[in-house]
């Protein structure tokens, strides 16, 4: 048997021990989600700088790969903005290949096993998302049930719903769209070890001990302990950030691979907490009512990353009497990208906020997860929310440019490098946010020409008008785990190609 169906099928075997009544519907997503995977996998291999893919050619209607071998990978032209199953088999050599999991298995590149298990993961949980998923056909009216309706997670890499480490009964008792309420735990920990950003609340302060809401994967896979009831909560898109009833939004440790990478919160990023709530605050204030910036009420660690918890403004404070507050990654469910007028609206609105804090010295990382809009109540985008300041940049040589004092912090967050800074946001914003809600490069090529107009001129606009757009090299950085860090793709601009050109 092979990798991907022992995957699907050791999937099955547990699904039909714990939610039978899923079952049929898990496997009628089967091909639906090896599709979805492959087409993430072939953008990935036209477009981004692998070693041992020698030359791609463009033919009228498919692009051919050569491999350093000489072997050569065929498939249909490859839109790296389009978010459709577009890529439903490819070719290598002679043998057709609809499997993304057997394709890397038989392309043997350097670290393609391991890769070949994450992508086998990645479609047998996809399928069970989809399987899961529930879409009535009112909008929702609260946060997390819009982030419920986000079944197919990165609209871009490969490992779109990896979750290594959990078992099918805990992706359907922690991820959103299966529409699970989480009981939050805390673990006590003496005042006297922690490190506190902000203000800690009285709910969780006990005597001399504060306790740190954990999440209940967390503390049975890498705690290994017992921790006490708290509250119930509706797990967001993130999985360990999670909304509590009335209240704020709890973001817990949870120290899994997700897509790419084990995500945890480290002491620095506690540390800076408050100061980059307050900053980024006042900043926000400087875009005429275009953007708000959810605030760190406070932030607590014992020291390690596998113990942290922040709390963090709802958006939903920010929208005002019969407006809509809707996470970018959701918006194609709305069906409102679909208007031409309405995503014009909506990438005016995008890069007028993105440019603007760029220009003043900080690059959000303003991707669908982390971008909220506000809508009017006919659907008109008004302004943006944004929330997790945890991985912006900031510039403290633009800031002081435009009169703003840096704030006190040094380390990763701070850099005046250029190409970073517009990577940061270019990558985010253009290449993921917009790029995802468009849903192909004729369509954002078309909303970003018509929104340029009217977005102020500055360098960094220049740039972005004229060069390629940078994004994050998913899969590169999947296949080279001996180099650390990010590593870049430069993408075909859309506002700059003739016809047909996004194929390349």
């Amino acid at each position: 048997m092979s990798r991907s169906a022992t995957a699907e099928a050791s999937l099955a075997e547990e699904l039909a021990a714990v939610r039978p009544a899923l079952l049929p519907r898990y496997r009628q997503a089967l091909p639906g989600a090896r599709a979805a995977v492959l087409s993430r996998l072939w953008r990935a291999l036209a477009h981004e700088p692998l070693p041992w893919i020698d030359r791609r050619t463009r033919g009228a209607h498919s692009l051919a790969l050569r491999l350093a071998d000489g072997r050569v990978l065929h498939g249909p032209p490859a839109d790296p903005y389009a978010t459709t199953a577009y890529a439903p088999a490819v070719r290598l050599g002679r043998e057709r290949y609809d499997d993304p999991v057997r394709l890397m298995t038989d392309l043997a590149v350097p670290h393609a096993t391991g890769f070949a298990a994450e992508l086998a993961h990645s479609v047998a949980s996809l399928a069970l998302s989809r399987a899961g998923a529930h879409h009535p056909k009112e909008w929702p009216a609260r946060d997390w049930e819009w982030e419920r309706r986000v079944t197919d997670g990165h609209p871009f890499h490969p490992n779109c719903r990896s979750r290594p480490g959990f078992s099918v009964a805990e992706q359907l008792a922690y991820g959103p769209e299966h529409g699970p309420l989480v009981e939050l735990g805390t673990v006590a920990v003496p005042a006297a070890r922690c490190l506190v950003s902000g203000v800690w609340p009285e709910e969780l302060r006990d005597g001399e001990r504060l306790l740190i809401p954990v999440h209940p994967w967390q503390a049975a896979h890498v705690l290994k302990r017992s921790y006490d009831l708290w509250r119930a909560a509706r797990p967001l898109m993130s999985l360990r950030t999670l909304a509590l009833p009335g209240g704020p939004h709890v973001k817990t440790a949870l120290s899994a691979r997700l897509t790419s990478s084990v995500r945890d919160i480290s002491a620095y990023s506690i540390e800076a907490a408050a100061i980059l709530s307050s900053f980024a605050t006042e900043l926000a204030a400087r875009t005429d009512g275009l953007l708000h910036v959810t605030r760190t009420l406070g932030a607590v660690t014992d020291g390690s990353p596998d113990l942290a918890a922040l709390l963090r403004e709802s958006p939903e404070v920010y929208a005002g009497p019969g407006e809509r507050m809707v996470p970018v990654a959701a918006l194609p469910g709305t069906g409102l990208p679909g208007s031409a007028g309405w995503l014009t609206a909506f990438t005016r609105l995008a890069l007028t906020v993105g440019l603007r804090l760029l220009e003043l010295g900080v690059a959000l990382e303003a991707h669908g997860q982390n971008l909220l809009v506000v809508l009017a109540a006919d659907g008109t985008p008004l302004r943006l929310v944004y929330r997790d300041l945890a991985d912006i940049r900031i510039s403290p040589a633009r800031l002081v440019r435009h009169g703003i004092t840096p704030p006190a912090l040094t380390g990763r967050l701070v850099t005046d490098d250029e190409q970073a800074l517009r990577r940061k946001l270019f990558g985010s914003l253009v290449a993921g946010a917009l790029a995802a809600t468009a849903g192909s490069g004729p369509a954002l090529g078309a909303a970003v020409a018509a929104a340029v107009p009217d977005v102020p001129r500055t360098p960094d606009l220049n740039e972005l008008r004229q060069s390629p757009i940078p994004t994050k090299a998913l899969t590169l950085m999947r296949l080279s785990p001996e180099t650390p860090g990010d590593q870049w793709a430069a993408l075909p601009n859309p506002l700059v190609l003739e016809p047909g050109a996004l194929d390349q």
